[in-house]
């Protein structure tokens, strides 16, 4: 339980901060350099099979690192069952996420995550998600890298 409570702490730790490349930072007197980062600054990257859109807030997901970034599902659109090698953990920003999980791909028995719910998802637990009828953002945060290994049964 203090493991989880101190990477919740460090993962919001991390999502107020962003890097200084991606915004101008401004020092205050006391050498504390404060970033903000707005929606209308953040760039969003459309994924090979464009089903979603992903901002990278904080650090780089494709390395051994912490992240923070944003992904926006696209409406009419979920992942099939798959699994992560780390801990992840979610904020749903807007609309409603579906949430899957096993082996067996099966939509209709998703469960509804709306605004302002907090996810976790167990590193390499198989699960899916995504968009039904709206589009959704959520928040993710956690230690890359952040591949995607395949785990559907048919």
């Amino acid at each position: 339980m203090t493991r989880r409570i101190l990477a919740l702490a460090c993962a919001a730790v991390a999502a107020m901060t962003v890097s200084a490349d991606r915004v101008g930072a401004q020092a205050d007197p006391a050498g504390v350099a404060v970033q903000v980062f707005k929606t209308t600054d953040m760039k969003w990257v459309r994924n090979a099979a464009g089903t979603q859109e992903r901002a990278v807030l904080y650090g780089d997901p494709s390395k051994a690192e912490p992240y923070v970034a944003r992904i926006k599902w696209l409406p009419g659109n979920m992942s099939r069952p798959h699994f992560h090698p780390n801990d992840r953990h979610f904020v749903v920003i807007s609309g409603t996420w579906w949430l899957g999980s096993g082996e067996k791909y099966d939509p209709n028995s998703t469960v509804a995550a709306g605004p302002g719910t907090y996810v976790f998802h167990k590193g390499k637990g198989i699960h899916y998600d995504g968009a039904k009828t709206e589009e959704v953002v959520i928040q993710v945060w956690g230690v890359g890298p952040d591949t995607s290994t395949a785990a559907e049964v048919k």
